[in-house]
């Protein structure tokens, strides 16, 4: 059993500690907006905040988050509207397949933010 903060949420799953936060979220928790890619941290679809810093959520085991608080593409939002980033990458038509732009959006909020 791990216990999570994700998107402002106290969330207790059923996960072997050694599971990629990735599949946390996307399996047990069904937060799908974050994409497997790559699996070995190179290609960024995957990208969260940990504590506000961009992360690649595929190489992180799930324990290592305990105590930390996560924020996913759907964590974004706040009171019904979109981050900035989120609204301007709409505004400005930016993404093309779209596959990997949750994983862009992240960490253009965290370099923002910084």
């Amino acid at each position: 059993m791990v216990t999570l903060n994700v998107n402002g949420q106290s969330v207790q799953v059923d996960a072997e500690p050694d599971e990629p936060l990735l599949w946390v979220l996307r399996d047990h928790l069904n937060l799908t907006g974050t994409k497997f890619g790559c699996g070995v941290a190179a290609c960024g679809a995957c990208t969260v905040h940990l504590n506000g810093s961009a992360v690649r959520s595929c190489v992180i085991p799930a324990s290592g988050c305990e105590g930390k608080r996560i924020t996913t593409i759907e964590g974004l939002k706040r009171d019904g509207k979109l981050d900035r980033v989120q609204q301007a990458w709409i505004d400005h038509q930016v993404p093309q397949c779209g596959y990997c732009q949750s994983g862009m959006i992240m960490a253009a909020v965290a370099l923002l933010a910084a």
